[in-house]
C-alpha cells in the first residue's frame, strides 16, 4: 500500500503576464523634455516669431503632448492622464517658485555692493549727492523701534480679541467685532497714516510739545499697529478654532477653569499658527512706507528716541534712495531692501524656533 504525503505549503500561482503593467523607462521624461525644447527652439528661432519666453511656453506644451502620447502608448490612457496632470502640477510649482528665486537673486546680486561696515554704522546726515558713503543705520534703528513698539501693542490686543471671539463672544457684539476686523483688513496703509496724523500728531502730541504738533517714531508705530491688528486677530481666531474640542472638554471634566484651559491647553496647542500670523503682520508692517512718511517724517540723522523728533525706517529709506538723483543712491536702496528682507527672515526663523521649542517642551 502506497501512502501519498501531500504538503500543505503550496507554491502561489504564477502571476499572469497580462497583470504586469508596463512602465516608461526612467529616461523617457527627460528625453521627451529635451526633444520638446529642441523642437520649440527650432520653431521659434527658425521662424523668428519670438524669444526665450515663447520658446519655453511652446516647449512645455510640446512636452505635455509628447509625455501623454508616450505614456498612452506604453502604460495606457489612465496612467497617461496621471502623468500629464502630475507634470502640470510640477510646472505650476516651478512657475510659483521662479518669481521668488528671481527676487532673491536680484536682491542678493544688486544689494551686495554696499554690504560694508560704513553702510551699517553711519546715517545719511550731511551726505551729499557726490558722496559715495552714507548708510542706513538710522533707518535700521527706526524700523526695529517702530515695529517693536507696534508688536508690543498689537500682539496682546489681537490675541485677546481673538480669544474673546472664539471662546466667549456670542450674539451681535461678537458679529460686529468680526465685521470691523474684516473691514480693517482691507484698509490701505496711507489711510492708517492719515488717521494717526489727524488723531495723534495734530491733536494729542501738542499736549506734550508746548502746543506744537510733533512727528515721532511712536506715531509711526501706532499707524503700523492699525495695519497689524486685523491680521493677528483673524489668524489667531482661525488657529484657535482648529484646536480640537475634546481637549477643552477633557480639561473641563477635570475641573480646570475656563481661563486656565485657554491659557494652558488652547493657546499652547495653537501657538505655531499664532506665531505664523504674528510674523506675517510684522513683515507687512516692516515694509510699509506711507504711514512712516506721514507721521514720522523720515529724518536723515540717527534718532534712538521714538517719542521725539523725526525718525526714518528701512522701507522709507529705500523709497527715498530709489528716487534720489545721486548715482550712489541705487546701491544704497538695493542694500537696504536686502537688509529689510534679511531682518524679517531672521525674526521669522527665531520665532519659529521659539514656538517649536515651547511646543516640544510641554
Amino acid at each position: 500500500m502506497t501512502t501519498t504525503v501531500t504538503s500543505h505549503r503550496t507554491r502561489p500561482p504564477a502571476q499572469p503576464a497580462s497583470l504586469r503593467a508596463r512602465r516608461l523607462p526612467w529616461y523617457a521624461a527627460p528625453a521627451i523634455a529635451v526633444t520638446a525644447l529642441a523642437l520649440s527652439a527650432a520653431v521659434v528661432y527658425g521662424t523668428d516669431i519670438g524669444g526665450p519666453v515663447l520658446m519655453v511656453v511652446l516647449g512645455a506644451a510640446l512636452y505635455l503632448i509628447g509625455l501623454f502620447a508616450a505614456a498612452n502608448a506604453v502604460e495606457g490612457r489612465r496612467s497617461a492622464r496621471n502623468r500629464t496632470w502630475s507634470a502640470l502640477i510640477h510646472s505650476a510649482f516651478v512657475l510659483a517658485v521662479l518669481p521668488l528665486v528671481s527676487v532673491v537673486w536680484t536682491l542678493v546680486s544688486k544689494g551686495a555692493e554696499r554690504l560694508d561696515g560704513n553702510f551699517f554704522q553711519t546715517s545719511m546726515n550731511n551726505i551729499g549727492a557726490r558722496d559715495a558713503n552714507g548708510g542706513a543705520y538710522h533707518a535700521i534703528v527706526g524700523t526695529l523701534e517702530q515695529v517693536g513698539i507696534a508688536t508690543l501693542i498689537t500682539v496682546p490686543l489681537g490675541i485677546l480679541c481673538a480669544i474673546y471671539i472664539v471662546e466667549y463672544g456670542r450674539g451681535k457684539f461678537a458679529f460686529a467685532i468680526r465685521f470691523f476686523v474684516d473691514v480693517m483688513t482691507g484698509i490701505p496703509s496711507i489711510v492708517s497714516g492719515l488717521f494717526v496724523l489727524a488723531f495723534w500728531v495734530l491733536v494729542v502730541s501738542p499736549w506734550f510739545n508746548d502746543g506744537r504738533p510733533s512727528f515721532s517714531g511712536f506715531a509711526a508705530a501706532l499707524a503700523l499697529s492699525v495695519l497689524m491688528l486685523p491680521t493677528i486677530v483673524r489668524s489667531t481666531e482661525e488657529m484657535l478654532r482648529l484646536v480640537p474640542a475634546p481637549l477643552r472638554e477633557g480639561a473641563y471634566a477635570l475641573g480646570v477653569p475656563k481661563w486656565k484651559t485657554i491659557l494652558r491647553v488652547v493657546l499652547p496647542t495653537a501657538l505655531p499658527g499664532i506665531v505664523t500670523g504674528v510674523m506675517l503682520a510684522i513683515a507687512r508692517a516692516a515694509g510699509e512706507t506711507a504711514p512712516v512718511l506721514l507721521v514720522a517724517g523720515g529724518g536723515a540723522a540717527i534718532n534712538t528716541n521714538p517719542f521725539e523728533n523725526s525718525q526714518s525706517s528701512l522701507s522709507l529709506f529705500v523709497y527715498q534712495q530709489a528716487g534720489d538723483a545721486s548715482r550712489y543712491a541705487p546701491a544704497r536702496a538695493w542694500t537696504a531692501a536686502l537688509t529689510l528682507v534679511a531682518l524679517v527672515l531672521i525674526l521669522t526663523i527665531a520665532a519659529k524656533l521659539l514656538a517649536r521649542r515651547n511646543r516640544l517642551s510641554r
